[in-house]
């Protein structure tokens, strides 16, 4: 355990350079439904229909195909079914979710140049993760006991479990584990023994945990796009994403004679800018169906992160800090490069009455690029700070296992009975990110595992999302209201597993609890048009 410590000291002089942790990253590059009530009525399948502002950000194409000046606005309420405030946060929360400016020049009889401005929160962090069940002859002290007597006691192996596929398993074999500034904490819970000269670990019987995430990333996009003859439609957008991030959890142990509590507030705050590209092609001139193709960037993001991490029993209490300052926490800078994005979509209209829409993207987030900062200067010329960096190879390694590539389909339709009123649908699946035998790797020789302070991960399946809709012309006015109802399922574990293959009492296997994450969204957009 003096090694144990020893590492960590070396650890926080390093951590200005740090890189960040693959199921951190995963939260950032995500992405929601959300923009324009019409639009999230529809699924998001505008694609190749365009004319609606929050195609922007997914297919900048379909500005193009607007024929007036526009102007919107959109408000909304975001509710968790089933959860529980345990440690703060609130199941329901008001929500301004987009505003939009869009302005139509005609260049000539049938074509047009337009530009757009607009503002949508592209994720909402907003949710309660609440999960329990017993340890068995596991916990997280006895995981931090293990990585202090690594290359002493422990073996890699394979566990096979039956109806699944062989997991890998940390290596455990390793002339030393990686520390991280929760290790170092949680040090003090495994005890010398004076009769054995060694150190042991105290079991626990079961864990309680919960974790209130708040925040949302802010997307402001700057898009010109026009179309020739009606027949070809291009757009180009720019777009930078402002993030706001937070969350506070409790990892409760309980032990035989106390409980033990892991408390982290984590703060992540930054900004990242993207490129966006489409067209929409008409290949008929005399039909309005329509062919859509989108690429999207990597958004590169940099970033900056904090936390104030403490472990309690009650009557002691050791933290990342002072005791008790939740204003001095541990800070540092990293980069996030998220993978490219790419989009195939249809459209066709039948009269003035019906629209429908189909789109498919496709992004490999197995891909992304954790990187470090490796220097900061100055720059005279442009009067700011720049900073250089380098990718994670490491961090990046256990990404490129972690995670893969997902599948987003979105199917929408609209319906207008008579000319003033639309009625909608649309459908969205969204194919998991994660890896089934993923799992949050703690001895990884990353800076990324070094700063972690939380040891739970969950990999959650696909999501299935359900919309619905109507919108209303009076005028040169427009409202409209959305309803979404989401679904994600997920299996989380409060810490990796470990196995050592000649002791099996020293088996460290976390249990694994269901969880689900379903979303309602009510969505009112106002626009006007001139």
């Amino acid at each position: 355990m003096k090694k144990l410590f020893a590492i960590a000291a070396i650890v926080v002089a390093t951590m200005p350079a740090a890189a960040q942790e693959t199921y951190e990253n995963a939260k950032i590059a995500q992405e929601d439904l959300n923009g324009t009530a019409r639009y999230v009525g529809m699924g998001g399948a505008m694609e190749a229909l365009g004319a609606d502002i929050s195609t922007i950000s997914t297919n900048p194409a379909g500005i193009g195909l607007f024929r007036h000046s526009n102007v919107s606005l959109s408000l909304g309420l975001v509710s968790q079914g089933g959860a529980q405030n345990a440690v703060g946060g609130s199941t329901t929360n008001a929500s301004f979710d987009q505003l939009g400016f869009v302005y139509s020049y005609r260049t000539g009889r049938t074509s047009y140049l337009n530009v757009a401005l607009n503002y949508h929160k592209s994720r909402n962090f907003d949710m309660i993760l609440s999960a329990a069940n017993q340890l068995g002859n596991a916990s997280l002290n006895k995981l931090t006991w293990a990585k202090g007597n690594a290359g002493y006691v422990f073996e890699a192996k394979e566990e096979v479990q039956p109806d699944k596929t062989v997991i890998d398993v940390p290596d455990f074999n390793a002339p030393y584990i990686t520390c991280s500034q929760l290790d170092d904490l949680f040090g003090y819970y495994v005890n010398w023994d004076d009769a054995a000269k060694s150190w042991d670990y105290i079991n626990a019987d079961n864990f309680r945990f919960d974790r209130a995430h708040e925040g949302y990333i802010g997307e402001y996009d700057f898009n010109v796009s026009g179309n020739i003859n009606n027949r070809i439609y291009l757009g180009l957008t720019v777009g930078i994403h402002d993030v706001h991030y937070k969350h506070y959890s409790e990892y409760v142990e309980q032990m035989p004679t106390f409980d033990c509590t892991v408390a982290d507030r984590r703060e992540i705050t930054g900004t990242g800018v993207d490129v966006k590209a489409g067209v929409i092609l008409r290949p008929v001139e005399e039909s309005p169906f329509r062919i859509g193709l989108s690429i999207a960037s990597p958004t590169f993001y940099e970033l900056k992160t904090a936390n104030y991490t403490y472990i309690s029993d009650g009557k002691y209490r050791y933290d990342t800090g002072k005791i008790n300052d939740a204003r001095d926490r541990t800070n540092y800078k990293f980069r996030l490069y998220t993978p490219w994005k790419f989009g195939v979509s249809l459209g066709h209209t039948i009269g003035s009455q019906l629209a429908l829409g189909a789109s498919y993207e496709y992004a490999d987030y197995g891909s992304m690029d954790s990187r470090y900062i490796t220097g900061e200067y100055y720059d005279d010329y442009s009067d700011s700070y720049h900073s250089n960096s380098e990718s994670d190879r490491i961090m990046n390694d256990h990404t490129a296992k972690t995670l893969k590539g997902v599948h987003t389909l979105k199917l929408g339709a609209e319906f207008k009975p008579v000319k003033n009123l639309a009625l909608r649908l649309g459908y969205n699946y969204v194919s998991p990110m994660y890896q089934k035998e993923g799992f949050k790797d703690g001895t990884l020789n990353s800076d990324g595992s070094y700063v972690s302070s939380a040891t739970d991960y969950t990999n959650w399946e696909g999501t299935n999302r359900f919309t619905c809709g109507f919108g209303y012309t009076f005028d040169k006015f427009n409202a409209s209201l959305a309803y979404q109802y989401s679904c994600t399922k997920g299996t989380f574990s409060p810490f990796m597993s470990y196995y050592d293959s000649d002791y099996a009492a020293y088996d460290c296997v976390a249990p694994q609890v269901a969880v689900e994450n379903k979303r309602h969204q009510v969505l009112f957009t106002l626009g006007y048009t001139f």
